[in-house]
């Protein structure tokens, strides 16, 4: 039976406050989601549960093989999609003994794997890509294709516990179907963050970290959301009820401090016409019940701020994701793109088309396509095999694979420099200081998140950090290309 349990769990990363202190967990099997805000440490308990972290205090303990695909995919020196798999020793070996090798050291590698091809088969088909061959160049491959292959490559482990961050990402919308339909057919345990809502619908419960805590909810998605909206609605009722108590403790002192003012009044009135003595008696006894009376409301009024503060506290927080860039604007009919008989390199594919702006548009299309490639051509940075295409107005790409904090050597310039800060890395584009804070803000990295290096942001985060370097830069960008 695969488990996982944790008990009394904190991580802190060095120099920095705690992810999470004192966290319980524990799971058997099933299918069990992970989600909540950007940053929450989503992407931090599941690399402490597949041993890449260690906590700070607290234990771990899992039961049964783990198999673990992080957000952060790391090919380093994997060339071909045997290496990716994994199997191209093998293989090796089998074509090797196929031709009479008798040399102890093929059968060793082989071991019991002699059905490897057969099972590889059988998993690059279960998500679409049985196409691929072994000797095929990881670098060939598109973003949801590299996915969809490290997936297939932890499968072939044959885990008891599956661990996912993020297996969605970059995902058309059938690789996202298959990759869905192979979890729901898994039948130990599943811990995978996710926010996408049809992933969710699949599961079990769901879990959401938030704050430091961990709470869990009935799936599906609508059920998980419904309990949030009611739990919102209770906050804010709260808060409204806070507030109403504090306005009334806050009359109730304001109403008291004026009565004790106009009886003052009358008892200095009052003892100028008897002997001093009772004069200063009763002055002494009269401030003593305005000082208690006054502790007393004041003390009320106080008890309502700390209820208010407490209903505010327990109101989620919402981000303003609205960037306000008046020079982006592009008016109706200008023409921004004009893309003419173009042949766009490795797929041959050719696209004719003209942009004219204010528009949104979705470039749709299966994994390996050419989706990518369209974009990269759009700003010059592949060459056209033949055609034209020209670009009108000031464009910035948001690219895959921010989750990676770091780019593999040789490979092109971050867009982020994963060693300055968010704020560093978009005030490095020519933006307003006061501006690129406002804006940072805006996306949810105010205050201290805006200082942190962007390599240790969560993948959300290095997105919207991402996202403000591009909107801020000079020229403004009047087309953006995600």
């Amino acid at each position: 039976m695969p488990s996982i349990s944790a008990i009394d769990l904190t991580y802190s990363p060095p120099g920095s406050e705690a992810v999470f202190e004192h966290l319980q967990l524990s799971l058997g099997p099933g299918r069990y989601g992970l989600t909540g805000p950007n940053g929450g440490g989503k992407s931090t308990l599941i690399r402490l549960v597949a041993g890449r972290l260690q906590p700070t205090a607290g234990h771990i303990k899992t039961r049964g093989r783990l198999g673990y695909l992080p957000q952060r995919l790391d090919f380093g020196q994997q060339s071909t999609l045997g290496q990716l798999l994994g199997v191209d020793r093998i293989l090796t070996a089998l074509e090797a003994i196929s031709r009479g090798s008798i040399d102890p050291a093929d059968f060793d590698t082989v071991g019991d794997d002699w059905d490897i091809a057969e099972r590889v088969q059988a998993q690059l088909a279960l998500i679409g890509l049985e196409h691929l061959t072994m000797d095929r160049e990881v670098a060939g491959l598109s973003g949801g294709e590299r996915v969809l292959a490290a997936f297939a490559g932890v499968m072939l482990t044959e885990p008891q516990i599956l661990l996912l961050d993020e297996p969605t990402n970059n995902l058309d919308a059938a690789a996202k179907g298959q990759l869905i339909q192979a979890i729901e057919s898994f039948k130990g345990l599943v811990l995978v963050v996710t926010h996408e809502r049809g992933l969710l619908d699949r599961l079990d419960r769901i879990g959401e970290l938030r704050d430091g805590h961990l709470s869990w909810y009935p799936a599906p998605f609508a059920a998980f959301q419904e309990q949030k909206d009611r739990q919102r609605a209770a906050a804010e009722r709260d808060i409204r009820e806070a507030r109403a108590e504090l306005r009334r403790e806050q009359q109730d002192l304001a109403e008291a401090q004026t009565k004790q003012a106009r009886r003052d009044r009358q008892g200095r009135l009052a003892g100028q016409s008897i002997p001093k003595i009772m004069a200063d008696r009763r002055r002494n006894a009269a401030e003593l019940a305005s000082g208690r009376s006054k502790h007393l409301h004041e003390g009320k009024v106080d008890q309502a701020k700390a209820q208010l503060d407490g209903a505010r506290g327990q109101l989620e927080r919402r981000i303003q994701f609205a960037p306000v860039l008046p020079g982006a604007a592009v008016p109706t009919g200008r023409t921004v793109l004009e893309v003419d008989a173009a042949r766009l390199p490795f797929t041959n594919a050719e696209v004719s088309f003209t942009i004219r702006g204010p528009e949104r548009i979705a470039i749709a299309g299966p994994n390996g396509a050419g989706k990518t490639t369209l974009f990269r051509v759009i700003l010059g940075q592949e060459k056209l095999a033949a055609g034209r295409v020209e670009l009108k107005v000031p464009a910035r790409l948001l690219p895959q694979g921010l989750a990676q904090p770091r780019p593999a050597a040789g490979g092109p310039r971050p867009l982020l420099d994963p060693d300055r800060s968010a704020l560093d890395n978009v005030l490095a584009t020519g933006a307003d200081p006061r501006q690129a804070r406002y804006q940072l803000g805006r996306l949810g990295l105010g205050g201290a998140k805006a200082l942190r290096p962007a390599g240790v942001l969560s993948g959300g985060e290095r997105w919207r950090a991402a996202l403000a370097a591009l909107l801020l830069a000079q020229p403004t960008p009047q087309l953006l290309l995600l």
